[in-house]
């Protein structure tokens, strides 16, 4: 039994690690700033919840001590937590390796180095901070998860109109496969020291690569939703991210459920 220190835990990626690691019969630790109170439905029965800030570093050594590896699962979307995101993953590699913690595994974004947009710089950023910590480490980049897509396609048809970023291929995975992806590269055999360098960068995308339109025909056959599909132009950093495909990754190792799959899946919260 592996003991497994999830950091952000209750979000929609780490909180699918949580599960399957519980069901897997691993020790699993949850760090958050506010962990869901007993009988709460973002609690995951078997896994055992912390309080603690990664940005303030109060109450990480009691959540990561004994872990024998740490996925790192924490977002910084706006705000000091993404000014703070880099700072706050040097604090928790910092408190693991004083716990001796011998991995970690971050989850990131496909090419998120190749974007100028801030959530995506302050990835990039974290993960220069695990390349650099010591620890035998893990980067995950993930595509963009099929909810992105859905709540897209939802805010827009409040207004009537199903909105598609002109120009753009879209190759969604599910958070259920990241999160196994995850717990596979935490729970992979440790390197031989001779091997290579103890840090490495892994992608995955999802099973399917199409234009966004056809994802949105998909949304609308699962849910029922009327409104007019509207190619829309995306200014900025996302826009240029977005026409220049850098959110595929086509040879990368693939996630198995598509977006319909997800739908299907996923019918009673759409």
């Amino acid at each position: 039994m592996t003991r497994i220190c999830v950091a952000g835990g209750t979000g929609q990626v780490g909180r699918e690690v949580v599960r399957q690691a519980v069901d897997a019969g691993h020790s699993v630790a949850v760090l958050s700033r506010n962990p869901p109170p007993a009988g709460a439905s973002g609690r995951v029965g078997g896994a055992e919840y912390f309080r603690a800030d990664v940005t303030t570093g109060e109450g990480l050594p009691a959540a990561v001590g004994g872990a024998d590896v740490v996925i790192d699962c924490l977002e910084g979307r706006s705000g000091k937590a993404r000014k703070n995101f880099a700072d706050g993953g040097a604090r928790l590699l910092a408190a693991a390796q004083d716990a001796g913690t011998a991995r970690a595994v971050m989850l990131s974004i496909v090419n998120c180095d190749r974007s100028s947009a801030a959530f995506y710089r302050s990835k990039a950023a974290k993960e220069h901070v695990y390349e650099l910590s010591g620890l035998q480490t893990v980067v995950l980049r993930a595509t963009q998860f099929h909810s992105l897509l859905a709540m897209m396609f939802g805010a827009g048809s409040r207004i009537r109109i199903i909105p598609v970023v002109r120009g753009s291929r879209f190759q969604p995975v599910s958070p259920a496969d990241v999160a196994a992806m995850l717990l596979e590269a935490a729970l992979e055999p440790a390197p031989v020291p001779a091997a290579g360098p103890p840090h490495r960068v892994v992608n995955f995308g999802g099973p399917e690569s199409k234009d966004m339109a056809d994802f949105a025909r998909e949304w609308k056959r699962a849910t029922g939703v009327k409104g007019k599909l509207v190619r829309l132009p995306l200014p900025g950093p996302m826009g240029r991210y977005l026409r220049e495909g850098l959110n595929l990754v086509p040879d990368a190792r693939h996630g198995n459920e598509t977006f319909r799959g997800w739908l299907e899946n996923n019918a009673d919260s759409l």
